[in-house]
């Protein structure tokens, strides 16, 4: 597989996980190009220099797959002046506000009955299966406006991570990009400038304790097994990613074509 070029964006200061997609090579030898397609976490806490950087790359469009509960904890994202914010809220990882009020105030012992033993690790596989199987909706309509009108494009969640990851995932996927070099992006996430940092209630050293992070790490880590998962998934249950684009999300080959147009070299 060809390298990706290093990335030269900067760490900015209130926004995680940001990057261009570009130089990611496809199964034919083309590259994604750069300037087009941008991944991060959310923006609701960008710093006046974040959004005058973001301003600079002359986004048409923002994909937020957030949903309300995720909204309310941080905050709507901050205004860009003449770019489009559409919202698609995707099934979180985690699976609602309850859970995430355990991640932020569960005790230990509850850490464990839930969490223990791979519980975790598993309710993330079981999420990524679940939003390939149920969201193919919200799947093609991001990809028709990408193909329309919306580039250069930014999508993002909450931690830049697992909807944004997927999302990003099944764009590369119908760009043709190759499968190792769709793995090696989402696990950049993984990266200490990237990551989102765990936020517990108190701020004893029992709350975050090497179990108590240990515990919460599947939800914070971007782990190959399951985007492996995703793709189980669409073979599985289409039989092939072909299947997957066609019947799956509605992506004929002219739509496909006019998507390599716009986003690759």
């Amino acid at each position: 597989m060809t390298q990706q070029i290093p990335s030269t964006e900067p760490e900015l200061a209130g926004v995680r996980n940001f990057r261009d997609v570009g130089g990611l090579p496809t199964v034919d030898g083309r590259r994604v190009r750069y300037g087009v397609l941008f991944r991060s976490g959310h923006l609701a806490h960008a710093t006046e220099e974040d959004a005058e950087f973001l301003s600079s790359l002359g986004l048409h469009t923002i994909f937020d797959f957030r949903n309300a509960a995720d909204q309310k904890l941080e905050g709507p994202d901050v205004e860009l002046s003449g770019v489009r914010n559409v919202n698609l809220p995707l099934t979180d990882p985690a699976e609602g506000s309850e859970f995430w009020k355990m991640v932020r105030d569960g005790e230990i012992d509850q850490l464990r009955e839930i969490l223990g033993d791979g519980r975790g690790a598993n309710r993330m596989i079981g999420s990524y299966r679940t939003i390939i199987k149920e969201r193919t909706g919200v799947h093609a309509r991001v990809l028709r406006s990408l193909a329309e009108d919306s580039v250069p494009a930014l999508m993002h969640c909450a931690a830049g991570k697992d909807r944004a990851g997927l999302s990003i995932a099944v764009t590369l996927l119908t760009l043709g990009v190759e499968r190792e070099a769709i793995v090696a992006d989402y696990m950049e996430s993984n990266a200490k400038h990237r990551r989102y940092k765990v936020r517990r209630s108190s701020s004893s050293p029992e709350a975050y304790s090497p179990e108590v992070m240990e515990l919460l790490s599947p939800f914070f880590e971007a782990r190959a097994e399951y985007m492996a998962a995703a793709f189980e998934t669409i073979e599985e249950t289409w039989g092939s990613v072909d299947a997957y684009l066609e019947q799956g999300l509605g992506v004929t080959p002219e739509l496909r074509e006019q998507l390599r147009e716009r986003l690759l070299d």
